[in-house]
């Protein structure tokens, strides 16, 4: 026990601490104010924080070896208990991810996180296993983290599917390219900007596609430059672009010729494209793919965007994002609670309105305010002040694991360590993102915070097993 990282595990009493307060400010009725009251969600959140301790406790006691020896057995057992909660779960709101046992309701997703973080790090802990070293090694490591978020989003929880996908971090930290991170980012800002701007229009396309097409032509020129490595190139992508636009600018502008933009565009790119293909061809550099490659599934990306938005996205998922974008405005419906949510953290300024005092959460004007939206309760009861200490708290806790991934000894306490920061990561940035009015509300709890048992037992088991990985790294140094 001398060995635990105590740091840790204050941050930890002190979160869930702060959590059981916060939930009981957002549900306490004045009637009966009992923060201990197991008919209030925060008696009922206290009893699974006393359950927590206990999980804790046995968690730390286990031999580190068994981690590692039975990953992939708990990662199957856990995969196949997320299948069979498709079949027996029963639907609330939409959703078949719940198991109901009596009184209590237990969500397998979130156990899913460290069963899928203990089978990554038993692959990447492998002997002689390097990420880059075989392109079959990036398919192991994918399909890990791509099954669970099949299963879970044939849960119809995408929210939590998502999560998942925070273990990219994970793959850049063992060597993945960050080309793979660009390409994450730069199709976000595409789908952005490509549904956002449609009510104007440039050359005759909508104005999102418009400058869609100026994304992809610049990134062009960032890839032959900063990956390629061949700057020459790059200048030529520039000197192309910059004569195009002149010439369209005459054409279009001064002698008022209508010319067909979508065509325009395309052709622009595609010719830029060839280029980079002549000059592979030339210099014999497989590098000068990479624009290319880029520019061809950007611009098949742009124009699948719609079908993307309409097809494969429920209506209500639909609503929330063009609320989000600012594309309609639904201050009753869809954007209710965000809108609620943004309210109730601006009245609290700077101090707050002090604890039980905040009217918004009193009045239950903002739904789901114990669990998805607790960090209103904070902002308007804390303030600005109170809100900052939250987040540091956070922020403290992320870069002491970090901290203890970087000390371990082997792949596997590492690998798993790196797992945990980016759960947390990914959690802290979208649930305070989405009650903000930054993120579409896609249902992910705040670490600790947000009531209800599985979350709660979900991020303490992820804790405790690092902890107890972290506790052996000078044992295993003798392995």
């Amino acid at each position: 026990m001398r060995s635990v990282d105590w740091v840790v595990v204050i941050l930890y009493l002190l979160l869930v601490i702060g959590g059981a307060i916060s939930i009981y400010a957002a549900s306490y009725d004045y009637d009966n104010a009992n923060i201990f009251s197991f008919d209030e969600f925060s008696g009922k959140q206290i009893r699974w924080i006393g359950f927590s301790f206990i999980l804790g406790l046995v968690l730390l006691l286990i031999d580190k070896r068994m981690y590692e020896t039975y990953a992939y057995p708990i990662y199957f057992i856990i995969v196949a208990l997320l299948i069979v909660t498709i079949f027996i779960a029963p639907n609330i709101k939409g959703s078949h991810s719940w198991l109901v046992i009596g009184q209590m309701s237990l969500q397998p997703a979130e156990f899913g996180k460290f069963a899928t973080a203990l089978a990554l790090a038993k692959l990447f802990s492998g002997y002689n296993f390097v990420l880059n070293a075989k392109k079959s090694n990036y398919v192991k490591s994918l399909v890990l983290i791509l099954l669970p978020i099949l299963i879970i989003m044939a849960q119809n929880e995408t929210g939590s599917a998502l999560v998942y996908l925070s273990l990219v971090f994970v793959l850049y930290r063992e060597g993945m390219s960050g080309l793979v991170l660009f390409a994450f980012a730069f199709a976000i800002a595409i789908f952005v900007v490509t549904l956002k701007f449609t009510t104007s229009a440039v050359l005759g396309i909508p104005t999102g596609e418009f400058v869609a097409f100026v994304m992809i032509d610049l990134a062009m020129v960032g890839v032959a430059a900063f990956f390629s490595k061949r700057q020459v190139v790059a200048r030529n992508l520039v000197l192309w672009f910059l004569f195009v636009t002149i010439v369209v600018g005459i054409v279009a502008g001064i002698c008022g010729v209508k010319l067909p933009g979508e065509a325009t565009m395309i052709s622009i790119t595609v010719i830029a494209m060839l280029y980079c293909l002549y000059e592979v061809v030339r210099s014999h550099s497989n590098r000068l793919f990479m624009p290319i490659i880029v520019a061809a599934s950007s611009m098949v990306f742009m124009m699948s965007v719609d079908y993307v938005f309409n097809k494969a996205l429920q209506p209500h998922q639909q609503t929330r994002v063009k609320v989000l974008l600012g594309i309609e405005e639904d201050l009753l419906g869809k954007g209710y609670n965000v809108n609620q949510a943004k309210i109730a953290i601006g009245s609290g300024g700077l101090t707050g309105k002090g604890f039980l005092n905040g009217t918004q959460t009193k009045l239950k004007y903002v739904p789901e305010q114990h669990t998805d939206f607790i960090f209103c309760t904070i902002g308007e009861e804390e303030g600005f002040i109170g809100s900052t200490i939250t987040i540091l708290l956070f922020l403290a806790l992320i870069l002491r694991v970090i901290t203890i991934a970087e000390r371990q000894p082997t792949a596997f306490g590492r690998v798993y360590s790196y797992c945990v920061a980016s759960y947390l990561i990914f959690h802290l940035c979208i649930n305070i993102g989405m009650v903000i009015g930054l993120c579409p509300v896609i249902g992910i709890p705040l670490p600790f915070f947000s009531y209800g048992g599985s979350s709660l037992w979900g991020f303490t088991v992820l804790l405790f097993i690092m902890l107890r990985i972290d506790a052996s790294r000078k044992d295993s140094r003798n392995y």
